[in-house]
């Protein structure tokens, strides 16, 4: 069984006086749904715009939502400090998979990371914008929601997996994701999710946060448990904060590992000390920070609108900042 860490995150660095957008982060959310009455899919807009809004309060210098084309202006009027890349779609509003996925690709950038999930719905066209965002290498992404659940319904997912990538799904989601890997673990015993979050990070390769009462992050050979949190997070659009939340910790605090000297490894630019490990500890901590003083505030367990908790980072995270 293993023995998971509950010690606080590592500090995130003090913003550099004279940061300006450019250097402060890109993220780009990829989410948002068009919806048709005649096949029953929801036309979902909240959740990229509730992304898109954490990933701005936690510090991103440039924020860009792309979404459907039918969707994205009214994306943009929820959420106007960000900029829109449509996506195209036929006449029913369903993603057309070449298209979208290729509109995609002149939005993959080093300084940038992906937020992808948040609304995005299902069908061809989502699995080939999840595909098209996995199978680059440079860009990180955190990938939520219908991303996960699109990624769990290939055949032989793992291998599709090649971008530097965090995994973030509820106990529902990992199931959903561990079942073709013959992982039995239950998410939702306490003492087996640390064993379970690991065991699917190993698999995988990457970062996995398994959401839920005492959140678990593992990079597959370390794990943490947050010991922080109030039940008011319980709502829906909080794990679309998260998702933002988390892609600007990566956009301004990670860079790629630098590269081994004589076997030695190379220190993190000061700017940039974080892995994706670290940043989603941030991350789950600060968003978990979050609910306990809206609770406390509100004096109440539930109530919680996802873009008040969005709204106290700023405040959560210059306490988790150094200087």
């Amino acid at each position: 069984m293993t023995q998971p860490d509950t010690s606080p995150p590592p500090p995130i660095p003090t913003r550099d006086p004279a940061a300006h957008k450019g250097t402060s982060g890109t993220v780009l959310i990829v989410g948002g749904a068009a919806g048709s009455a005649a096949d029953d899919r929801l036309r979902m807009i909240g959740a990229p715009a509730l992304a898109g809004r954490a990933a701005i309060r936690a510090g991103a210098g440039l924020v860009r939502i792309a979404a459907p084309e039918p969707v994205l202006s009214a994306i943009l009027t929820d959420l106007n400090e960000a900029t829109g890349v449509p996506l195209a779609c036929d006449a029913s509003g369903a993603l057309l998979a070449h298209e979208a996925a290729s509109a995609l690709d002149q939005q993959f950038d080093h300084r940038a990371c992906l937020g992808v999930g948040p609304g995005l719905g299902a069908g061809d066209g989502v699995a080939a914008i999840v595909l098209r965002c996995l199978g680059q290498t440079e860009t990180p992404v955190v990938l939520d929601a219908d991303g996960l659940n699109a990624l769990a319904s290939m055949a032989h997912y793992p291998g599709e997996i090649r971008a530097p990538c965090v995994l973030t799904p509820h106990p529902g989601e990992f199931r959903r994701l561990a079942a073709p890997l013959g992982i039995s673990l239950d998410p939702t015993d306490a003492a087996q999710r640390p064993d379970a979050c690991a065991e699917l990070a190993r698999r995988l390769g990457a970062v996995v946060v398994l959401k839920g009462k005492g959140s678990v992050v593992s990079d597959g050979q370390r794990v943490w448990v947050c010991a922080r949190g109030a039940p008011c997070l319980a709502t829906g659009g909080t794990g679309d904060v998260l998702t933002g939340l988390l892609a600007a910790m990566i956009a301004q605090f990670v860079s790629p590992a630098p590269a081994a000297i004589g076997g030695i490894a190379m220190p993190r630019p000061a700017d940039k000390p974080l892995d994706l490990y670290d940043a989603a500890r941030v991350a789950v901590e600060a968003h978990a920070i979050a609910g306990e003083r809206w609770s406390e505030s509100h004096h109440a367990s539930a109530g919680l609108l996802a873009t008040e908790l969005a709204d106290l980072l700023p405040g959560v995270l210059e306490t988790m900042r150094t200087g």
